[in-house]
């Protein structure tokens, strides 16, 4: 499965933003979707994650409460809907995926990667 994620951009503290990763050559509801970032200087981190069928998520500590993930199968889509953003939120944010394992927060554990969308928050 390719994927491609798009979204990203400049915003203030305080602020939202919503990132989309469009799969395409693959049944995407077979695949457990998730989204991780990476700041400059420091390993790429988990941030949510959501089951095949969308009744399971699962949000890092740092984002719980601020960051929605979802899915919509008919369009081959997954999304990060980001609100009260933060500029600890800055970073590049990738989408992944993977058919078999759920709810793992490390990256050796997804197959499939987007290019990655550049997020900035300015304090």
């Amino acid at each position: 499965v390719q994927l491609q994620a798009f979204g990203g951009g400049l915003v203030q503290a305080g602020g939202f933003l919503r990132l989309s990763c469009a799969a395409s050559g693959g049944i995407f509801s077979r695949y457990q979707m998730a989204w991780f970032r990476q700041a400059p200087g420091k390993e790429r981190e988990f941030v949510a994650a959501i089951s095949w069928s969308g009744g399971n998520t699962l949000y890092a500590d740092s984002v719980k409460g601020r960051f929605t993930i979802s899915r919509d199968n008919a369009e081959n889509t997954v999304y990060l809907q980001m609100n009260s953003l933060k500029p600890e939120d800055t970073a590049v944010y990738y989408c992944a995926a993977d058919r078999v394992i759920w709810g793992s927060r490390t990256t050796r554990d997804y197959d499939y990667w987007g290019q990655g969308t550049q997020v900035t928050v300015s304090s």
